[in-house]
């Protein structure tokens, strides 16, 4: 309900399929921006990999109402390290 009070469009889908079929559907139509749980995202590794290299969408885990379960940070992690050439997240014992 956050997201509609901000005006986005929220697709519901409670499984990988539907989540599969939404990602698709969305990409296809030019959205820019995905927000998926990370619960489904873990669930959905082919599709996320399908759209890895593309600038659009832009497909962004983030924790659900259970809270965080690693794989957002872990994700933004490799994109950064990606993008930058180093993961700047690294502490300095290496966690």
């Amino acid at each position: 309900m956050g997201f509609k009070a901000l005006g986005l469009t929220v697709e519901y889908a409670y499984d990988a399929e539907k989540a599969g079929f939404a990602i698709h559907r969305l990409a296809r139509e030019g959205t820019a921006v995905i927000f998926v749980t990370e619960a489904l995202a873990e669930q959905i590794p082919e599709t996320l990999e399908r759209y890895k290299s593309s600038m659009l969408p832009a497909i962004i885990p983030i924790p659900g109402n259970e809270g965080s379960r690693g794989f957002a940070m872990a994700n933004l992690s490799q994109n950064v390290e990606k993008a930058v050439g180093v993961n700047i997240f690294v502490n300095e014992e290496g966690e």
